[in-house]
């Protein structure tokens, strides 16, 4: 395909080529792949080191390779992935190629790999560096580790790329910057992060029988915290609003409500009181709040595990009958469905079968951008992140809640307002979101947490203290 830059893509270059370490917080959907590649092209006539990406598996495997051929200029860039066996990964390091990528799970092998000689990647790009929000000096994820030890003593160039950088707060910020600038901005460490930035207090909470309270610790931002820590982060990071480029279409956002069948009901309410007898007698954190509330959102989506063996049984197929009216409704048009749990899945596939399901076959995506795949059914972990749907449809039905408000994000941008701009006058099409809510549940719950941000255990205890 011949070049198209958008006008602020080469502002993204720019900024890689001028900052050997920074932050590109770029929405979803806005070109952060094509832009970085370019920088990559120019790097590679003045250093002579090839270059790293650090991706999800399928963003490693696909997303990277496939821009870098989707364009003219950049076609002779190739991309070599070190995925498979370890055999495989060894014959991907011997390529003689300017640019390699690797999924998350395989860095502490690649570290491993140079253990006693010299690493080759200068350059190193953090695709979706949320994956590093719980980097810490003394713990975190063997990943974030393993790379850790190099970040500043044999990586020259270090770029983190994310449309989300603090889906969940920022207290994601840290982890991430530190690969940037080793703390000099935000804190040597997280601790001292923490400590400058926000306040840990004891909430009081009251019993089940209401006869005392005990206290339980919170923490949050204080009142300044968000704007000295974006203006200390400035000179690091490069953030664009898509309102200033784009006459974005605003999606359409059409509820679909389903009622649960009587005994579905009352299954349902026999587990919402022993999950309201758990949140009352003990004090959570938003993770805990929310595990809590799992067999809730799994009955509320039309099953129910029955042992601790993974063995479910179905309850109701409200959620399925509803999605059949929503692809009935796009007369033909190409329907994304994201599911949750695995259950759902096999539920959606005995009922759709002409349904597809997103797996790590490039050629899937590829198929469905050609509008070949009418039904697709996605994980938003699998989904989430770099994927460009947007050609192949622009209809998303959230089949079931899920808590995690940055893959829930993800997932919408695939084929969001951005992606659609992208294509072009006359082929971008209004993106239209079925969420399907089972009504008085903790759906709704969800959906809350995803409209407004608030904290899964300020909703949870709301809920439960409107519906008793």
């Amino acid at each position: 395909m011949k070049p198209n830059d958008l006008p602020y893509q080469p502002l993204i270059t720019d900024r890689i080529l001028e900052q050997k370490r920074t932050n590109i917080w770029v929405p979803m959907g806005f070109g952060k792949t094509r832009a970085t590649l370019k920088a990559v092209d120019t790097l590679q006539l003045v250093e002579d080191s090839p270059t790293l990406v650090l991706a999800p598996y399928r963003v490693a495997n696909s997303t990277w390779p496939d821009e870098s051929q989707r364009w003219d200029d950049l076609s002779h860039l190739t991309v070599t992935p070190i995925l498979g066996t370890p055999e495989e990964r060894k014959r991907a390091l011997r390529a003689d190629t300017a640019l390699f990528s690797i999924n998350d799970e395989n860095i502490p092998w690649l570290v491993e790999q140079f253990a006693g000689r010299p690493w080759p990647f200068r350059t190193v790009i953090r695709d979706e560096s949320t994956r590093f929000k719980g980097h810490r000096l003394k713990q975190g994820s063997k990943r974030s580790q393993a790379i850790g030890k190099l970040a500043h003593t044999q990586i020259d160039r270090w770029v983190n790329l994310t449309g989300t950088p603090s889906p969940n707060g920022l207290r994601d910020l840290w982890g991430q910057n530190w690969f940037v600038d080793q703390g000099q901005r935000l804190g040597r460490s997280f601790d001292a992060f923490s400590m400058r930035w926000f306040s840990t207090f004891q909430e009081s909470k009251p019993t089940k029988d209401g006869r005392w309270t005990f206290k339980v610790p919170v923490t949050r931002p204080l009142d300044h915290a968000e704007r000295e820590i974006h203006a200390i982060l400035a000179d690091v990071c490069m953030s664009l609003d898509p309102k200033d480029w784009f006459d974005l279409k605003e999606p359409v956002v059409r509820e679909v409500r389903v009622d649960l069948p009587p005994k579905a009901r009352q299954l349902y309410r026999d587990m919402e009181k022993k999950m309201f007898m758990e949140l009352d007698g003990i004090g959570v954190e938003a993770m805990n709040a929310a595990g809590k509330s799992i067999k809730c959102l799994q009955i509320a989506s039309g099953f129910a595990f029955v042992d601790g063996e993974g063995d479910w049984r179905e309850i109701h197929n409200a959620k399925l009958d509803a999605l059949e009216s929503i692809i009935e409704e796009a007369a033909g048009a190409s329907v994304l469905v994201a599911y949750w749990f695995k259950p759902s899945l096999e539920r959606l596939r005995k009922a759709f079968p002409q349904g597809r399901v997103l797996d790590k076959d490039p050629q899937t995506i590829r198929d469905w951008n050609a509008g070949l795949i009418p039904l697709l059914f996605a994980h938003p972990m699998s989904a989430g992140h770099g994927l460009n749907m947007a050609e192949g449809g622009h209809i998303i039905a959230m089949y079931e809640s899920w808590w995690d408000l940055e893959t829930w994000l993800q997932i919408l941008e695939r084929i969001g307002p951005v992606r659609q701009a992208q294509l072009g006058p006359g082929k971008e099409q209004v993106v239209m979101i079925y969420p399907i809510v089972a009504d008085r549940t903790v759906d709704e719950v969800v959906l809350d947490r995803h409209r407004t941000k608030r904290s899964t255990q300020d909703l949870l205890m709301a809920y439960m203290r409107r519906n008793r």
